[in-house]
């Protein structure tokens, strides 16, 4: 199998925080840098550590660990996910993420994106069978997909072809250690970043697990320097 993993399935947030991009955002260089300075700004922080308290960095990435020394990669986005499944294609595809990935509602729905290229990898027969495990996490957050599965998955009956749903899994990972793959049975790893999701306090944490499994780039991940604010409130970087 392949294993996929967005680093949002732990960069997360917690329940009722209004300015979260879980609520919904485009993946735009603005969505992936300043907008979380102004995350920040609006907390009272001239650093990223001040978004730790409504977006935490949840347990369960150390497993990743588990996979040196198995063929891996990383990416800035789940739109290069579409070389990665070019080189190993008409395998079964387990993608732990925060996102189905398998169609959105805005957008050209024929254009790989990170919202659809899964859907489209089971349309081209790139992928075999697709299973999106939501973070334990998703259990305390009504807004996110992982909430309610029967009703993302009747979502998503309106967007996707019969044969794609039926190849098509829907499950949440456990609330103590989650349920990964022997590292026996993958045949490659994909590390997405998804910045325009994550927070830049956990950009050093999702670095190391990098380099633990000795990921090769297919896009290189944004490298986000801490903000600090000078006069009246205006934002430059500090490396």
């Amino acid at each position: 199998m392949l294993l996929s993993v967005d680093w949002d399935a732990f960069s997360g947030t917690r329940e009722l925080v209004f300015d979260a991009p879980i609520w919904g955002t485009r993946d735009r260089p603005h969505d992936r840098d300043a907008a979380w300075w102004t995350r920040t700004l609006r907390r009272g922080g001239t650093a990223w550590d001040a978004l730790d308290a409504d977006y935490p960095l949840y347990p369960g990435w150390e497993a990743i660990a588990q996979y040196a020394g198995v063929p891996a990669y990383v990416a800035l986005s789940h739109a290069d996910a579409w070389a990665w499944l070019e080189q190993y294609p008409g395998h079964d595809v387990l993608n732990v993420d925060s996102h189905h990935d398998l169609a959105s509602l805005s957008g050209d729905p024929r254009r790989v994106r990170p919202g659809n290229w899964a859907g489209l990898g089971l349309s081209a027969g790139l992928i075999r069978t697709y299973t999106c495990a939501y973070p334990a996490w998703h259990a305390h957050l009504p807004v996110a997909e992982g909430f309610d599965l029967p009703r993302t998955r009747t979502e998503l009956g309106a967007l996707l072809p019969a044969d794609v749903q039926a190849r098509t899994t829907l499950r949440r990972q456990p609330e103590a250690q989650g349920v990964w793959p022997d590292a026996s049975q993958v045949t490659s790893l994909l590390l997405v970043q998804s910045p325009a999701w994550t927070s830049p306090a956990h950009d050093d944490t999702f670095m190391q697990v990098v380099r633990g499994v000795e990921a090769t780039p297919l896009s290189e991940p944004l490298g986000r320097p801490r903000p600090c604010t000078v006069g009246h409130g205006e934002v430059y970087t500090q490396t």
